[in-house]
Parts: structure tokens; C-alpha cells; sequence
């Protein structure tokens, strides 16, 4: 009896994150989704503080806003960025040598500790969809989401929109292949969500901001034919109850996104982007702050 006990002892994890991070809310869509599977302690280890603006470069007149980070954090991702997951030993001690991190990465963890059924896999067991699901959530990452960042830190007009346009081309790309797979309900059909929904779904919540932040021609063209299948993905992805849980408050969030919209922010991400890359692609020792 007590084997059988500790074998339903689900694995545990302290799960250094940040509220605002949609990085971050990747590993706590996955972590949620499998609740009672693994268990997780949340640690805020990522956050902001300001400092002073002397010369008005940012041309708002507010002061700058850079990241402070957790020691814990630092010293368990080389990067010290979140999603950054410890696991637990059975008396409750966390064992950085063993921390995970990179948030799809952490996706794919998380599902393998959870050890769920076929059906609530994120990462299905077949080889084919597995590797299919892994190619379009790198894919999104790079079309759907690295552009968010560049509507908003670029100052010109002109690269504003070039990313837009970016966003909304890997928007109808995805909405061509779930109209392929399925029902369309998620990626792969049928309620079954997965490591590509998930790789999306934290900036698909957040592009409201567009419109408040850069105005009516940032809107996501809901009602065009092209993503008629990706607004069917989007009401019903954020119906999940597991996934309603997980949402920011969205007047908390515009509030904290303006520190990008305004260039007041320095992080890793909008140091990247404003040096002309990418936000996937940033650097350690070009993107420091």
C-alpha cells in the first residue's frame, strides 16, 4: 500500500515566474492543464524597478524601468529569465542543478512529468505529431509572437506595421493548417491542447493592447476569411477552464505593457528588438541591461 501511495505522489516543482511574462504563461498553461498530475509552488522572482531617466531619452519624461531578479533565479538559469522550473526532492528541497528552462522547453517537461493519457498529452506520443507539433509552435513562436514585440518597441511607423503584417500573415498560416487538422476547436481537433496551442495562446490573449497602445489599424482582422478558423481556435481555447485560470488581469497588463509601448523598458527582449533583431533571437552578452 504505501508503494502505491508514493507512485501517486505527484511530481513537484518550484516554478520561478513573472506575472506579466507571456513566456512565462506558457509553463503555467502547462502546469495548470496538469493539475493534480504535478504540483508546482509559484515564485514572483521577476519584476520591475525604476531608475532615472536623467537626459529624457525615452521622451515620455518617466523614469527608466529595468528587471530585478531573484537570486534564486539568477543562480538556476544562466540567462536569468522565467519560466525557470527546480524540481523538488521528497523533502521538499529544490535541486537548481536540475532546473529547466526556455519556456517551450519547459512545455515538453512538464508533459513528461505528468505521465497523462493520450488525450491530455501536450505532446502527443506519436512520432509524426509530435514532430509536427514541435515544428508549428517553433513556427508561431517566430511569427505569431516575436512580432508582438516589435509593433511595440519600434519607434518607426513604417517597421510598426512590418511587423504587424508579420503577426497577421503566421496568423492565416495557422488558421490554414488547424482548418487542415480537425475540427479546428485546437491545433490538433477534437479538445486536445497542445504544445503549439500553448506556444500561441499567451500573445493571442495579449493583442487587445495593439489598438489601445498603437491604434485602430493594429486590430487583429478577426472577420476576415483567412482567420475565420483561428477566431474559432481563440473562443474556444480561452474557454478552457484550466486555461481561465491562468489569464492576467487585462487592465493590469495594459498598464504594465505601456513601459514597452513608451521605450521605457529595459529587458532582454526589448533590448534585442530595439538593437534590430528578433525577440527570440536575443543575446546574453548584447542584450544585457
Amino acid at each position: 500500500m504505501a508503494s502505491q501511495s508514493a507512485k501517486q505522489v505527484a511530481p513537484k516543482l518550484r516554478y520561478l515566474s513573472a506575472w506579466f511574462c507571456p513566456y512565462a504563461h506558457r509553463a503555467t498553461i502547462a502546469l495548470e492543464h496538469h493539475a493534480g498530475r504535478v504540483s508546482y509552488e509559484w515564485v514572483e522572482a521577476l519584476g520591475w524597478e525604476q531608475r532615472k531617466d536623467e537626459n529624457n531619452i525615452t521622451g515620455t519624461g518617466k523614469e527608466w524601468w529595468y528587471h530585478w531578479k531573484a537570486d534564486e533565479l539568477t543562480r538556476s538559469n544562466p540567462s536569468g529569465l522565467v519560466p525557470t522550473l527546480i524540481p523538488l526532492d521528497e523533502e521538499g528541497k529544490p535541486n537548481e542543478e536540475k532546473s529547466v528552462y526556455e519556456s517551450l522547453i519547459t512545455i515538453d517537461y512538464i508533459d513528461a512529468l505528468a505521465n497523462a493519457d493520450e488525450k491530455q498529452r501536450l505532446v502527443p506520443s506519436d512520432p509524426y505529431l509530435a514532430a509536427k507539433c514541435r515544428y508549428w509552435a517553433d513556427k508561431v513562436n517566430r511569427e505569431c509572437c516575436s512580432p508582438y514585440y516589435g509593433v511595440l518597441v519600434r519607434k518607426d511607423e513604417e517597421e510598426r506595421m512590418e511587423n504587424f503584417n508579420k503577426l497577421v500573415s503566421g496568423l492565416k498560416a495557422f488558421s490554414r493548417e488547424i482548418e487542415k487538422n480537425g475540427d479546428g476547436t485546437t491545433f490538433l481537433g477534437g479538445d486536445c491542447l497542445s504544445n503549439t496551442d500553448i506556444s500561441l495562446m499567451p500573445w493571442a490573449f495579449r493583442y487587445y493592447i495593439f489598438e489601445h497602445y498603437r491604434g485602430d489599424e493594429y486590430a487583429i482582422p478577426y472577420d476576415e476569411p483567412e482567420l475565420a478558423a483561428y477566431k474559432v481556435w481563440f473562443d474556444n481555447v480561452f474557454a478552457i477552464e484550466s486555461v481561465k485560470r491562468t489569464l492576467p488581469d487585462k487592465v493590469r497588463y495594459l498598464e504594465h505593457i505601456g513601459k514597452y509601448a513608451d521605450s521605457s523598458a529595459r529587458s532582454k527582449v526589448a533590448n534585442a528588438v530595439r538593437r534590430g533583431v528578433s525577440a527570440h533571437e536575443i543575446e546574453d552578452d548584447k542584450d544585457t541591461y
